[in-house]
């Protein structure tokens, strides 16, 4: 088994949520959970859910390449996503963007050469009159995010100040 006997657990719990004849249902948990432990997810580990939840492998591979927020190739040890869709891009995502690429040296969907950092553009989360948003490993959201308060945040990271569990 690729997974920890404790991601196990958590998606045996995730299945016990659905009637026992639908555990199709827990399959974005258990990516979510896989993730989680894994960083990335492999075709073996798509596969091995797909296997767990008795489904076909197509099914789990369908649903993550259609969620961005699973990584499907490795990435740095923070994953930067920058929402770019129209509210954004009219308070400067694009700028900001433009901004992190060369302070990273990278462009989207890359990661830095040190393995700290992968910068992603992301889809609308909801946050418009706060922009430009930007989220960390797809659970820390910050806010209003310009020159400044992006020099702040890469530095906290890049001395691991910041934990982001």
């Amino acid at each position: 088994m690729l997974l920890s006997k404790q991601a196990y657990i958590k998606i045996d719990k995730e299945i016990a949520k659905f009637p026992v004849e639908q555990k199709k249902s827990a399959t974005i948990a258990s990516l979510a959970i896989a993730q989680e432990e894994k960083i990335w997810l492999s075709a073996d580990i798509l596969e091995e859910i797909a296997n767990y939840l008795d489904i076909p492998a197509i099914s789990v591979q369908e649903v993550a390449t259609f969620y961005r927020m699973f990584n499907l190739k490795p990435i740095g040890k923070y994953k930067i996503s920058l929402c770019t869709n129209l509210p954004c891009a009219l308070r400067e995502a694009k700028k900001t963007g433009e901004y992190l690429k060369a302070k990273l040296n990278i462009n989207y969907q890359d990661t830095t050469s040190d393995g700290l950092f992968t910068l992603i553009e992301s889809e609308c989360v909801g946050a418009c009159a706060d922009a430009p948003v930007i989220i960390i490993n797809n659970n820390r959201m910050f806010t209003k995010m310009g020159k400044v308060e992006i020099d702040s945040l890469i530095s906290k990271l890049s001395s691991n100040n910041e934990k982001f569990e």
